[in-house]
């Protein structure tokens, strides 16, 4: 993605003692400028170039979930959605066909609305597997403890480098040690 790709939006969400969320912002990008043979294509081109493997196709669960163990990269392919980041008690936000969601580790997602043809694709950055963990109390601080070992990434998965996750989740990185 050239250098002129839009600034994304950025969501702050904080931990509700169930949905750890994470200190690093969510970014939303809107209306990329996408090029290829289908929406659907092009993001995964553009996540594996940017060493985020695209990993699957599909929708978004309509129940919350987070992922403590991977960051999770989004791009709406086709359709439109209405999702609540950050858990019951988080932010609404409305997708449609050309944006894309970087979810920080531990940020709570859920579809509350989507479209009969949404479809989103996935990418997860090299070397991060992802888990399915439910928002739960008991749970919470161990969760946060796996999430506090997700490194950042080494590239933004839309565009590479330069991209505004690297320079936002490093000045967002918890100091070491």
């Amino acid at each position: 993605m050239p250098s002129s790709a839009p600034q994304p939006e950025q969501l702050h969400l904080a931990s509700d003692g169930r949905t750890p969320n994470s200190p690093h912002p969510v970014l939303i990008y809107r209306q990329l400028p996408l090029a290829g043979p289908s929406p659907a294509e092009a993001f995964e081109r553009l996540f594996d170039s940017h060493l985020w493997p695209s990993a699957w196709r599909g929708t978004v669960y309509d129940y919350h979930h987070y992922h403590s163990t991977a960051h999770e990269a989004l791009g709406v392919a086709i359709g439109w959605a209405r999702v609540m980041l950050g858990g019951d008690n988080g932010q609404e936000v409305e997708l449609k066909a050309g944006d894309a969601l970087v979810l920080p580790a531990g940020t709570g997602h859920c579809a509350l609305e989507v479209s009969a043809d949404f479809q989103v694709v996935a990418g997860y950055p090299v070397g991060q597997q992802y888990d399915m963990q439910r928002p739960d109390a008991a749970t919470h601080d161990q969760a946060r403890e796996r999430i506090a070992q997700v490194g950042v990434p080494i590239s933004d998965p839309l565009a590479g480098t330069q991209g505004a996750l690297v320079a936002l989740w490093r000045a967002e990185a918890p100091p070491a040690g």
